[in-house]
């Protein structure tokens, strides 16, 4: 599995509840691009219109050797998911009021491009801060625990 793009943002604004994977719906001059790691999703999200499952905001740059029949950049993209969970999902998102955003693109063993998203809820300045600060004082912790063992 090689990891094309990481969404580093969503861990620090959003709480994770839930995983997926999925396909994406991507052109020919997409495919070649995203395998070269031209994506970035720092404000991407996912919406269910009509039953499918949308991507939005993800920038894949155009491709470099390409002709004039490149892509558009930021295009919605539609990924593939079992009709059943994304009902699952849309009851989820409508109910508790969360979000759908993804967390990485990345090539699998057979060689196709799946996006994992997930279910997340977001995290208040305060959250943040506080998650911040548990961080610091572990590694403090760790460090002072390091130097009493010498």
């Amino acid at each position: 599995m090689k990891v094309l793009a990481k969404n580093k943002k969503a861990f620090h604004d959003y709480e994770i509840l839930e995983t997926f994977e999925c396909g994406i719906e991507l052109k020919g001059t997409e495919v070649k691009s995203a395998k070269e790691g031209n994506i970035n999703l720092k404000d991407a999200f996912c919406k269910i219109e009509n039953g499918e499952l949308i991507l939005y905001n993800v920038h894949i740059s155009p491709y470099s050797s390409a002709t004039v029949f490149n892509h558009d950049p930021e295009r919605p993209r539609r990924l593939l998911m079992h009709k059943k969970e994304i009902i699952r999902l849309n009851s989820k998102v409508k109910k508790e009021g969360l979000t759908i955003i993804p967390l990485e693109f990345y090539v699998n063993d057979k060689g196709l491009i799946k996006v994992k998203i997930a279910l997340a809820r977001g995290l208040k300045k305060y959250d943040k801060r506080e998650k911040i600060a548990e961080r610091d004082f572990e590694r403090r912790v760790k460090k002072l625990e390091k130097y009493e063992n010498i």
